[in-house]
């Protein structure tokens, strides 16, 4: 049976603009990192897509990696936009990013424009789409001049294979190299994705949140649960079908210490004197942050998506709670 969305999906939904863009995300975004392999089972990807544009989340994250294997979620999202969503297409944010290894010899990852140019047409044939709405370079390549990267999103974006472009995984002073870059060539570079979480302070110490924040950019946020940790399913210790046991690729089981899983239990207390569960907490600790316009959630089904979109119910924090927290954490 053919997709129908729910009429009152935008009733209660809440979205701030990248930056000075005219562009506005949803709170909550759904990120396809993770369960739209080809290993994943594909009425699950349609129900959590279903629920979460059913909910006003109109913003889908991609890149040509995804999976596995590489470029599987892209196919997977594509088919999921033949069969069900094609008519709410222009309702839709629908990124991917292109940087890392996708294919054998010299032109196959970093950010040349030969790699960025032919991953993006990859992508788009994989999905079935005419552009992107947003487009990353996702991760910063010392081996290719700043100036060729940012040439080549530019000539992507005049192109019309993408509306606006976006930085992912860059510090705040190859950022602020980069906007200067792309503001000569009038790109419309409007977002920077990148890693935040309550145990995770790269992005204050690396400048990048400073520098999104003054150049007046939108930053949207990846892993705001610490793959995992800051959710229930580690007070008890490690369980046997988690990430860590089944992909160690991202999170080891070795950074699981009894301290670690001590400080999930006590900041689960602070969550629960707020009414949160520990999942929302941490994301409304993100997106409580200056200059944050997003966050990115992973999900495994559907009940994961409705239960996050409540962190928006709760995102002010008082001092002795931002205080207790960082106490916990660093």
């Amino acid at each position: 049976m053919r997709y129908t969305a729910n009429e009152k999906r935008y009733d209660s939904a809440e979205y701030r603009k990248c930056g000075e863009s005219g562009l506005k995300l949803p709170a909550v975004s759904l990120g396809l990192w993770h369960n739209f392999g080809g290993n994943a089972d594909f009425e699950n990807m349609c129900k959590m897509c279903f629920t979460a544009f059913d909910n006003g989340i109109t913003h889908f994250d991609l890149a040509n990696n995804y999976g596995p294997p590489a470029g599987s979620a892209e196919e997977n999202f594509g088919k999921i936009l033949r069969e069900h969503l094609s008519s709410y297409r222009d309702e839709m944010i629908i990124s991917t990013k292109a940087g890392y290894y996708m294919w054998q010899g010299p032109y196959g990852d970093n950010g040349s424009k030969k790699y960025l140019t032919a991953s993006l047409d990859q992508s788009l044939k994989r999905m079935g789409l005419d552009y992107v709405d947003i487009f990353y370079h996702h991760r910063m390549d010392p081996d290719t001049p700043l100036y060729e990267t940012m040439w080549a999103l530019d000539g992507i974006v005049k192109s019309g294979k993408a509306l606006y472009i976006g930085l992912s995984n860059y510090d705040g002073e190859t950022m602020k190299k980069a906007a200067k870059i792309l503001k000569e060539l009038h790109c419309p570079f409007i977002i920077n994705q990148n890693r935040y979480s309550i145990f995770d302070r790269t992005v204050e110490k690396n400048g990048i949140l400073k520098s999104a924040s003054d150049a007046k950019l939108g930053m949207i946020i990846f892993s705001p649960l610490a793959q995992g940790l800051l959710t229930d399913r580690y007070l008890g210790g490690i369980p046997a079908d988690s990430r860590v046991r089944t992909d160690g690729r991202f999170l080891s089981e070795r950074s699981i210490s009894p301290e670690v899983i001590e400080k999930i239990k006590k900041l689960n207390e602070i969550a629960k004197n707020r009414g949160q569960t520990l999942a929302q907490m941490a994301l409304s600790w993100v997106y409580g942050k200056n200059g944050v316009t997003s966050v990115l959630i992973g999900a495994s089904r559907p009940e994961q998506i409705t239960e996050n979109l409540k962190m928006v119910n709760n995102t002010h924090f008082t001092e002795e709670e931002l205080k207790a927290i960082d106490a916990i954490a660093l």
